[in-house]
């Protein structure tokens, strides 16, 4: 089975302590380094994370052993921790096929063009997802839409103790009205602790992520299976109305 990249995204800052379900924040600069050991034939996963954040860290290690048992390499990704712009509807992007602001949300659109699936994940904010990774999915999929319609998606989020459901179901949207699969697990796709340490005590939450990692593994190899069989991915036409016509 021939190579694929999928970009795991896990894009999450915590910016003070005392945000729910935060643990301690450091800052990565844009470097590229190997989790696994590449195979001769089967998947590659690309893993891209705003920042370090310990409790989705935690989590992201759980999706990465179920993965890591189906053979698949992954590859993390540190794109920074500088602000972003939300989108201003301006429209440029329809004339020059990427955003106007130059920054970390043109490199991951350019990184979907390769990749086959995604999960984004969020640490809960007054039951919420970050507004960081709100302002960067706005811009990537208003700009960059097609390079992840049809592509499997997954949304995880981690809390002290609630708003994870709410987090999640927001996050889910960009997959739903894009046209893509959503991957889901055993439970929600959740992790609880008020530290990165308390989260990996939460052993539900940790074989809620394996248990994903299984699973996109399992859908991946399905699509290209479908693929190999000459089962191609639907062109549907859209329609474009409001309520007062």
């Amino acid at each position: 089975m021939k190579k694929k990249v999928l970009a795991v995204i896990l894009t999450a800052v915590c910016t003070m302590g005392l945000m729910a379900g935060c643990g301690n924040s450091n800052v990565g600069n844009t470097n590229t380094q190997k989790n696994a050991s590449s195979a001769e034939d089967g998947y590659k996963i690309g893993i891209s994370q705003f920042a370090e954040h310990g409790s989705l860290d935690n989590c992201r290690e759980g999706f990465l052993e179920g993965l890591k048992e189906e053979g698949i390499e992954t590859e993390i990704h540190w794109i920074g921790n500088q602000s972003y712009s939300d989108c201003i509807a301006c429209g440029k992007c329809r004339e020059t096929g990427e955003c106007v602001f130059k920054d970390g949300v043109n490199i991951l659109v350019n990184k979907a063009k390769d990749c086959d699936g995604f999960i984004f994940g969020t640490p809960v904010y007054y039951a919420h997802p970050s507004g960081r990774i709100l302002d960067v999915l706005n811009r990537a999929f208003y700009s960059g839409s097609k390079y992840f319609a049809h592509k499997p998606g997954a949304a995880i989020a981690s809390a002290r103790r609630a708003g994870t459901i709410a987090s999640i179901d927001v996050l889910n949207k960009y997959f739903t009205i894009n046209q893509m699969p959503i991957v889901s697990s055993t439970y929600w796709n959740e992790i609880h602790g008020n530290t990165p340490q308390e989260a990996l005590q939460d052993e539900e939450g940790m074989q809620t992520m394996y248990n994903l990692g299984k699973n996109m593994a399992w859908l991946l190899k399905c699509i290209e299976a479908g693929k190999e069989k000459g089962i191609q991915v639907p062109v549907n036409e859209k329609k474009h109305t409001n309520f007062i016509r």
